[in-house]
Parts: C-alpha cells; structure tokens; sequence
C-alpha cells in the first residue's frame, strides 16, 4: 500500500467496514488489507480489529489462531477489548488450552480498564472459583460494575446473589430490584425469579 501513515490507514478501513456508505456493516477484503499494513506498522487499533477479521472470517478465511496471535499482540500493548478476547479464548479453548487462571488475568486487566464483560466474567470466575479462589463478595463487587451501566446478565447475577444470600445479605426486595432491571433490560431468565419470589415470600 502506497499510504504508510496507520492512523490514516486504520481510518479508511474503519470507514469502509462501518461508515455511511457501507452496505453490509462489517470488514471486507479492503478493510482487512489496511487494518494487516497498519498492524505491521504497529498500529495497536488494528491489531485488535485484524483479529475480529480473522475470528469471524470477514475479508480472510476464518482463522481462530491467528485471531487470537493478533489479539494477544493487541493485549499486550494495553488494549482492553483484546485482553478481554485473550482472557475468552482461555476460557474456551480451542487455539489454546483452556486456563482459567491465565483466563482471569486477562479479565482483570480488561476489568479494570472498565470493560462491561469482562467485570462481568471476572465477577463470575469469582463465584465459581475457576481460575481464582471463590469469593461471593469479589462476585458481588464486580458484578455491581457491570450492572451499574446496565449490563443484563451482571443485573440477573446480583439478582441471584440477592436471592440466596451469596456474598450478601439474602433480601427479597433487592432479588426483586436487580431481577425487575435484568428483564427490562433483556434478560430472558429474570422474569421466572421474579414470578417465584412472588409467589414464595409475598
């Protein structure tokens, strides 16, 4: 490519996958192209967004390996939604061995970066002890971050924690705050626990 400058080069790409004029709303072969020369420029943005073109097949043939070789150089560099994505491969497997404690080393540093999911993921690898020792009180912490920006199933989480007492004080008015929030805001269990609690302790 002519164009050696990768803020410019990441920008065409963005533009071309996601801008006004794009009719499918997702990364071609031309997007992809510019996003690989500005990632062997350096280019950290880009490296993260050739590794969505990689795992989803979009403008190259699906490639989970190199998708995750991208996002762990991405990681690495201080890029949160690429820590996040090593911290899920981790805990997937697939292109890796599942590791959970690696797993919820990725997630913390994406967490604390102020990712949604990843406050989420952590908070459930708290509760479930994978990876880290369990800790319904770490749970409740970051579920709490997630659900403060509306996330559906950190809201359902805290429902649950509310509802029996892990790592909480068990409360049937805040079961039914977080469980009555996660089903407004999508989630397809919520409203089964709503109806339960109702049943049982009004």
């Amino acid at each position: 490519m002519k164009n050696k400058n990768p803020n410019q080069l990441f920008k065409l790409a963005y533009d071309l996958a996601f801008g006004e004029d794009s009719k499918t709303k997702k990364p071609g072969k031309k997007s992809y192209d510019s996003w690989a020369a500005a990632s062997a420029l350096g280019h950290v943005r880009s490296m993260f967004y050739l590794g969505t073109c990689f795992d989803h097949g979009y403008g190259v043939k699906k490639d989970l390996k190199q998708a995750f070789n991208w996002y762990l150089k991405a990681a690495k560099l201080g890029h949160r939604d690429s820590q996040y994505n090593v911290g899920f491969f981790y805990a997937e497997g697939g292109p890796v061995k599942r590791n959970y404690k690696t797993k919820v080393y990725w997630y913390k540093l994406a967490a604390e970066k102020g990712l949604i999911d990843a406050q989420r993921d952590l908070g459930f690898s708290y509760y479930y002890g994978e990876g880290i020792g369990k800790d319904d009180k770490m749970a409740v912490k970051w579920y709490r971050k997630a659900a403060a920006r509306q996330d559906d199933k950190a809201l359902y989480n805290l429902g649950l924690c509310y509802k029996e007492g892990d790592g909480v004080t068990r409360s049937k008015r805040w079961a039914l705050y977080y469980f009555s929030k996660a089903d407004k805001s999508g989630n397809k269990n919520a409203k089964k626990h709503i109806v339960e609690i109702q049943k049982k302790w009004l």
